[in-house]
């Protein structure tokens, strides 16, 4: 795991927009293709550490520095070279607090653990510049910072999303050195995530490993699709793994456990529609269901293993089973009856 420090910025000389501020430490091991040929620094700075996307390193004048000598966005990083990055942390142009409702599952003086509800956008894009989660938690994790949100950590210190229509666990930092440590253990795999889902058809076994390379689907730029063998580097598109279970059957329904190995936009998704399964109320890969046209999507993070700073021993939060998942499968039950043991 990268060890990672940071200094605060509150740098007197910042500009009057947002408060000056550096994070470093070193680059971790980097794992297939990028481990042999590189990857690009602003590439690790927004994908592995998640502490500015590729449009905020340049519209935030970040400055990189690897084994102390400044360098460009492009430059390849190989795992193991000194990384420091400074940045303006931008004021409310970017993100606004808002109080808004959220529900907690822990707390302390490092991280925050949030049941995201469904319908609620994680982070602000075109069309949602109010009302996500991330406007939520700026609200709660500075207080103090004033209505810009200044002293706040990138990104409202989020480290992974959840899509608008899953609900479920989600954790944020509230500061960058915790934002960075929680960031790495996602990117190098160590977090163990479980999700449920529920949706019609016939599985091929009682368990099985989807393992595939996915990529934009190139008839439908808001769509991912598998591109390729999870082998094959020349298809493209990044490798895609997901573990998945059947816990119960409902006639022609089934409940599963999904355990993603990656964390690919929309991977979940993607996947039990390969196993001609799309999840239920998904409106992307499925289609409405004659039984349940009006099915939100049933697909729920459920729970999340992950190391905590300061912590010796990794947690388990647990985001419980949302009432339209309870409503539909006390149907399912009285209708078809289950075989299995369930959630």
């Amino acid at each position: 795991m990268a060890k990672d420090r940071k200094k605060p910025g509150d740098d007197p000389g910042a500009d009057s927009a947002g408060r000056r501020q550096r994070w470093e430490g070193r680059v971790g091991p980097l794992a297939g293709e990028a481990g042999t040929q590189g990857l690009r620094a602003d590439r690790y700075i927004a994908d592995e550490l998640g502490l500015l996307s590729r449009s905020q390193i340049k519209a935030r004048g970040a400055l990189l520095f690897v084994n102390g000598k400044p360098a460009k966005v492009s430059t390849l990083l190989k795992g193991g070279e000194a990384l420091a990055v400074e940045w303006i942390e931008e004021a409310s142009a970017d993100l606004v607090p808002e109080d808004l409702p959220i529900e907690l599952l822990y707390e302390d003086d490092r991280v925050v653990v949030v049941n995201k509800a469904q319908g609620m956008v994680t982070h602000p894009g075109h069309g949602n510049r109010r009302g996500t989660l991330a406007n939520a938690l700026l609200w709660r994790l500075a207080p103090a910072a004033g209505p810009d949100g200044a002293a706040s950590p990138a990104r409202a210190g989020i480290v992974h999303r959840l899509d608008k229509d899953t609900s479920g666990v989600i954790i944020a930092a509230k500061d960058a050195e915790a934002q960075a440590f929680l960031a790495s253990q996602f990117k190098e795999r160590s977090t163990r995530k479980e999700y449920l889902a529920i949706a019609r058809g016939q599985p091929p076994a009682s368990e099985g490993r989807i393992e595939n390379r996915l990529g934009r689907d190139r008839r439908d730029r808001k769509r991912f699709a598998i591109v390729g063998a999870a082998q094959d580097a020349a298809a493209g598109g990044r490798i895609a793994i997901t573990d998945w279970k059947v816990l119960a059957t409902y006639g022609p329904f089934v409940l599963f456990s999904l355990r993603p190995r990656t964390g690919r936009t929309h991977q979940l998704r993607v996947h039990l529609a390969s196993l001609g399964m799309p999840i239920l109320g998904d409106p992307i890969y499925g289609r409405p269901d004659r039984d349940f046209p009006g099915a939100s999507l049933m697909l729920h993070a459920y729970r999340l293993r992950i190391l905590l700073p300061g912590h010796a021993e990794p947690g388990l939060f647990k985001a419980p089973m949302p009432e339209r998942f309870r409503r539909l499968i006390a149907l399912l039950e009285k209708r078809y009856g289950m075989r299995g043991q369930g959630a």
